[in-house]
């Protein structure tokens, strides 16, 4: 994958938060902030240029720039975090007021024409059978109406972070999903399984809201 393009703006939009949260959340000085953040930076690189390029119409290319964007700086701490501090870090890393803004208008068009049918195109294109760090899906509607459920079989965070060592931290990136749901406004998000966890797929199930 190029650097160029998403990779290098969302480092743009990104590092300063995650160096920001290397202070604030995992107790790290300035000077060993910034030289985490320097060394993230290179790695983050090294990452993305060993990716396959997505292909057009994937939308779930951010999805891996993120994981390759935690990674590196989870690579570079000179002591490995615990899950439940990862998930902290990453949560408040990534909950920009940019981020919580792209939220708000996301909820804004939660089960609109457009989103489903933005699901079902994505369900049909089946980007992991040509890319293995992407996912595969399948778009599931509540039978009453309620909302509907995402369900994916094949996950491209897992597969690069079981590449990378760092599988038993998946958890802290899938937690986002909550927080981003509960950001957005419009529905409540529900989940039972995740593979990360050994369960059979993923599910990702947006309730909309009363």
């Amino acid at each position: 994958m190029k650097y160029a393009g998403m990779p290098s703006g969302m480092w743009l939009l990104f590092s300063g938060s995650f160096r920001k949260h290397l202070i604030s959340v995992l107790g790290h000085n300035a000077a060993e902030a910034d030289d985490i953040t320097a060394k993230a930076r290179k790695k983050y690189k090294q990452i993305i240029s060993s990716v396959p390029e997505f292909e057009k119409g994937d939308r779930f290319k951010m999805n891996l720039v993120n994981c390759a964007m935690l990674s590196s700086f989870l690579l570079n701490m000179p002591e490995r975090p615990t899950l439940e501090q990862a998930a902290v870090f990453y949560r408040e890393s990534m909950m920009t007021g940019a981020m919580k803004w792209f939220c708000r208008m996301s909820g804004k068009k939660k089960f609109s024409g457009s989103d489903i049918a933005g699901m079902k195109k994505a369900a049909a294109l089946c980007p992991a059978d040509r890319n293995p760090y992407s996912w595969n899906m399948e778009y599931l509607p509540y039978p009453d109406g309620s909302g509907y459920e995402a369900r994916f079989t094949t996950c491209g965070i897992c597969v690069l972070m079981k590449e990378l060592g760092l599988y038993d931290l998946v958890p802290a990136m899938c937690r986002l999903d909550y927080t981003m749901s509960e950001a957005g406004g419009a529905s409540d998000f529900v989940r039972e399984y995740t593979l990360a966890s050994g369960g059979p797929y993923c599910d990702c199930g947006y309730k909309k809201k009363n």
